[in-house]
């Protein structure tokens, strides 16, 4: 993965921006030479040196005005610079997000990473390309202006430019030595920073946990151990690039110094006019300025190259140049809206067939092995088992979630190559054990873009047993339901997912242990409503803002939805038209509730343990 190229590419994505931004940068450095020039006139007119003769207040106007059109040029090369460097970052975070989103759910992130790294890494190195981005056409503009000035100098006297260009050799030397722990400090306290945000997700997450294992004293302890490594690793970066600071300075102060100690010694002679040495001081400090941007661009580079092999990391298995892919972004434009997921003839579920499906985790080799299942339009399918038996991997490996490694999956007798991008609606949908909710109004959670005028909001309010909830918030679906939902009850958040299923009204609804937090009641109305909808052969929901176009189903024939569940509930498992047991990830038996009650024992247990168990959740609505 070469650096260079990387940013080549994303310089490549808005190229007139970056010419613009350069040409600006050259002018406004190159309008810095002339007040040096006017000086060197003023001062040999003083003395009787000079080789044109301006009007004084001739000198002082165009020394005026240059100074204000630098000003103005100033304020665009800032936006042009700002913009190409903001858009760098932006196109570097959305295909970073592109990438895990196009990965199965289960393994969007590399094993290793932690989510709290991940975070780093997706927030902290883009930022670190953006200020390259940022510093890279000021530079180039300045390094343009130097060529100027040391043509200038140069045309006076050799001498005394060259020891001024020497410097600049010293620091491309140096930087190329310390190249390695540029890097090596730049990576490692990037990590610790990644390992401090990795354990404030935690302890936020596990605050109840921490809480009730009377830990708080270990977990703060830890995280401080945590902090004194990264404060030691940040010092370590900070320190070697603050030296490395110093020395460009240093360098470039001792160019000064030897300049001031021939210039004395030229102007003696009257080899050097006092105009001379008025311009050789009023560009001195350009050089100097150029000699440690120089510097700090090289280091840069370096800790670029980091950023870049840290974020590649979050692609596992793309190449490096999907970072850097051109696509759309939305930084000024409105952006578009979301895609309403029209239903075609070809989404329509007739049947859907599974062979020898199988996953196991490779981290402990439990799973599911040579799974087979049959589901027919319209049927209501329930999966059952102990706990750790293989429902949730099963449905998991269905749905792509998790790469299968084995099996056949088949919709309409068509095999699905890669479920991760098939089953999404409008063919399936999926609320898993713990649904996520963002920090918006309960309308945004439930429509996620969609435009309200093309769904039926009420509709799938009622499947989901929520509209009496809405009616008891004050600000009914504007409330904003706070970090994943904490300002709604477990029961609400399960049916605030099943209703952002039904609005999008697929034809595979697949839920796992969608009613665990639900009352008796409650519960018992869900599947009621599940099984009205399931059996209706109207197809479609009336409403007066309904579209009559193809995201409906036309046919008087065809029914509403088609059910798999993960249960172990008793008003599901009556419901259902088939259920699948499963026991250590293997098929024990399947059919009808009322034969597997006669003839399966591992369902006989699972049925008695649910009428003995009591429902810790009643009264969680």
């Amino acid at each position: 993965m070469k650096t260079y190229r990387l940013l080549t590419r994303l310089i490549a994505y808005q190229p007139w921006m970056h010419l613009v931004a350069g040409v600006l940068w050259f002018i406004l450095n190159y309008l810095q030479a002339i007040p040096g020039l006017l000086t060197r006139e003023f001062f040999n007119r003083l003395t009787n040196e000079a080789q044109v003769t301006p009007g004084l207040w001739s000198i002082v106007l165009l020394f005026v005005i240059s100074l204000a059109v630098r000003h103005g040029l100033s304020i665009g090369g800032v936006f042009a610079s700002d913009t190409v460097a903001l858009t760098a970052g932006s196109l570097l975070q959305r295909n970073l997000l592109e990438r895990i989103f196009q990965r199965p759910g289960a393994q969007a992130l590399p094993p290793l990473v932690s989510p709290g790294e991940a975070i780093s890494r997706f927030r902290d190195d883009p930022d670190e390309i953006e200020d390259v981005f940022g510093f890279l056409e000021d530079f180039i503009g300045i390094a343009l202006f130097q060529i100027y000035l040391v043509v200038v100098m140069a045309s006076i006297n050799a001498v005394i430019t060259f020891l001024l260009v020497v410097p600049i050799v010293g620091v491309m030397v140096i930087t190329r030595l310390g190249h390695q722990r540029i890097r090596k400090y730049r990576a490692a306290s990037r990590a610790a920073t990644g390992q401090v945000t990795h354990a404030i997700a935690e302890m936020f997450n596990g605050v109840l946990a921490i809480q009730v294992a009377n830990a708080e004293e270990a977990v703060v302890a830890n995280f401080r151990k945590l902090n004194d490594e990264r404060r030691r690793h940040t010092l370590k970066d900070l320190v070697f690039n603050a030296a490395l600071n110093a020395m460009y300075g240093n360098a470039a102060q001792l160019g000064l110094g030897l300049v001031l100690l021939l210039a004395s010694q030229s102007m003696r002679l009257g080899r050097f006019t006092v105009g001379d040495f008025a311009l050789f001081i009023y560009y001195i400090p350009y050089l100097v300025e150029f000699t440690f941007m120089f510097g700090i661009l090289l280091a840069r580079y370096k800790q670029c190259g980091v950023s870049f092999e840290r974020m590649a990391v979050l692609l596992q298995g793309a190449p490096p140049e999907a970072m850097v892919r051109h696509v759309p972004i939305y930084l000024t434009q409105p952006t578009p809206p979301a895609p309403f997921p029209v239903k075609a003839e070809a989404h329509h579920l007739k049947s859907l067939e599974v062979t020898r499906l199988t996953y196991r985790h490779p981290d402990m080799g439990r799973g599911v092995e040579n799974i087979n299942l049959q589901m027919k339009r319209g049927q209501f399918v329930v999966i059952t088992g102990r706990i750790g038996s293989g429902k949730t991997t099963l449905l998991r490996a269905l749905l792509g979630l998790l790469p299968k490694q084995a099996g056949e999956i088949r919709w309409n007798g068509e095999a699905v190559d890669d479920p991760a991008t098939f089953f999404v609606p409008p063919r399936a949908a999926y609320t898993p054990q713990v649904p996520r909710l963002f920090s918006e109004t309960l309308c945004d959670n439930l429509l996620m873009g969609l435009p309200d005028s093309q769904v039926d909001l009420a509709a799938a309010l009622r499947a989901a047993v929520l509209e009496p909830d809405v009616a008891g918030m004050e600000q009914g679906l504007d409330t904003i339901v706070g970090p994943r939902g904490v300002r709604l009850s477990g029961g609400q958040i399960q049916r605030a997912a099943a209703a952002r299923m039904f609005v999008r009204r697929p034809e595979l609804l697949v839920f796992d242990d969608l009613s665990s937090a639900l009352d008796v009641e409650t519960e018992k109305l869900l599947w009621e409503r599940m099984g009205e909808r399931i059996k209706d052969e109207g197809g479609r929901m009336k409403h007066d803002s309904q579209p009559d176009d193809s995201s409906f189903i036309p046919h008087a024939k065809r029914s509403s939805f088609t059910c798999l569940v993960v249960s172990h509930r008793r008003p599901a498992l009556r419901r259902a038209d088939h259920i699948i047991v499963l026991k250590h990830g293997h098929v024990e038996a399947e059919g009808n509730l009322n034969d597997l009650l006669e003839t399966c024992d591992e369902m006989q247990r699972l049925w008695r343990g649910e009428a003995e168990a009591s429902n810790p959740h009643a009264g969680g609505v």
